[in-house]
């Protein structure tokens, strides 16, 4: 028998086994995508969580003058663990936490004092990491 003619006899077969194997590739690939999206989903909501947390931290110290619910290295923790997360994320989520991380790196020991220019940084780079944050869930697959 020729390999034509198998081909013929065989053609739902072969067809059969070529859906088969794209359906299979497909469905990896669909569960790694949605994996990674879920990753990074998750990273996001802790992130804005402790954002809030930090933010809270900034406020407390800088206007309550409240030295034991606004203790800035309560802020350093939030920062650090911010930082942590925003490295499962996107590099734009990570640039920002950067930023964060030097807003607080360089403004933390002027909270509390009469320097504006500290709690505005800080605010800034906040919010700037917020909104990136919120963007890269939105556009989640």
């Amino acid at each position: 028998m020729k390999l034509s003619e198998q081909i013929k006899r065989n053609a739902i077969a072969l067809i059969s086994l070529f859906v088969a194997f794209s359906a299979l590739g497909y469905n990896t690939w669909r569960n790694e995508a949605s994996e990674e999206n879920r990753n990074i989903r998750k990273a996001g909501f802790e992130t804005i969580v402790h954002i809030g947390k930090l933010q809270r931290t900034a406020y407390l110290v800088h206007f309550d003058k409240d030295k034991v619910r606004g203790n800035p290295r309560i802020g350093w923790t939030e920062v650090l663990l911010i930082d942590d997360f925003s490295r499962l994320m996107p590099i734009k989520v990570n640039n920002k936490s950067k930023s964060l991380l030097k807003a607080w790196e360089n403004n933390w020991q002027a909270l509390g004092t009469k320097d504006e220019k500290a709690i505005q940084e800080i605010d800034k780079a906040i919010n700037d990491l917020r909104n990136v944050v919120l963007q890269t869930i939105t556009e989640l697959d």
